[in-house]
């Protein structure tokens, strides 16, 4: 069972929340709204999305809903192979729920953006990717500097409990004499990686796997990977505003 999450973030005050859990067992896909969304309408108005109406239900279909295959770039353009470098992913890669995993799926046209669940690796170790966050907002010469990153290096984590949008952001900064910050972690994996490091700090590793120039947006910029040793008892994304709102009831037709 392969898991993506949906967030979605207020466009005025950034707020960010996790609204909704895709999940694919090899034949089936399913959706449901998290508590999150629950929590989003209370705070900020959040409202139902079109291609699922309703808080209290289970969405299945045998094919992917559109809202998450439209945010797939189809492969007949010309620059698919382009975006699938990008995401340090085989041209071959056909599988929409690993694509999304990677790229997240951000559009311009909404505040939505999807993320995996980790899974735990045979020898007990925890792996994710993410691209980091935050570059577009540097000056134009700490941009350039972020490009000139090399693959392989390892980044440090660093604790911005001064941020205003985020008092557990967690910064990246290259592990030089001369260290310089290149963005930060998604906040999907802050609450975790908190964790992580209060259990297991020594086997936390965060490398830079790829860099991408343009005409690669932005977004795609510094490719990252974590791995760290998976600690006893760990469960990914385990806070409440990321269960289910409901979790037996008659599924709705796609």
């Amino acid at each position: 069972m392969r898991t993506l999450f949906l967030a979605w973030q207020h466009p005025e005050s950034r707020a960010w929340y996790p609204v909704g859990k895709l999940t694919h067992d090899g034949a089936e896909y399913q959706f449901v709204y998290t508590k999150g969304a629950q929590l989003a309408n209370a705070q900020v108005g959040f409202q139902p999305l079109r291609t699922f109406p309703s808080f209290g239900d289970i969405y299945e279909s045998d094919q992917l809903f559109p809202l998450f295959s439209n945010r797939l770039l189809s492969r007949s353009r010309p620059d698919f192979p382009d975006f699938v470098s990008w995401l340090n992913l085989p041209e071959t890669e056909d599988d929409p729920v690993i694509i999304l995993a990677r790229s997240g799926g951000r559009r311009e046209t909404d505040q939505l953006e999807v993320f995996p669940r980790p899974e735990r690796g045979p020898e007990g170790t925890y792996h994710i990717h993410f691209f980091a966050r935050g570059i577009r907002r540097l000056p134009p010469a700490a941009a350039e500097r972020v490009s000139q990153v090399v693959p392989g290096n390892r980044l440090l984590l660093l604790h911005d409990f001064q941020n205003p949008h985020d008092h557990l952001a967690l910064a990246l900064r290259t592990d030089d004499p001369e260290p310089m910050f290149v963005g930060y972690c998604p906040r999907y994996l802050v609450g975790d990686a908190f964790k992580i490091l209060q259990e297991a700090p020594d086997s936390v590793c965060v490398a830079v796997e790829r860099v991408n120039l343009p005409p690669a947006p932005i977004q795609l910029r510094l490719l990252c990977n974590m791995t760290a040793r998976w600690p006893d008892g760990f469960v990914p994304y385990s806070s409440e505003k990321y269960q289910p709102i409901v979790s037996q009831v008659e599924a709705m037709p796609a």
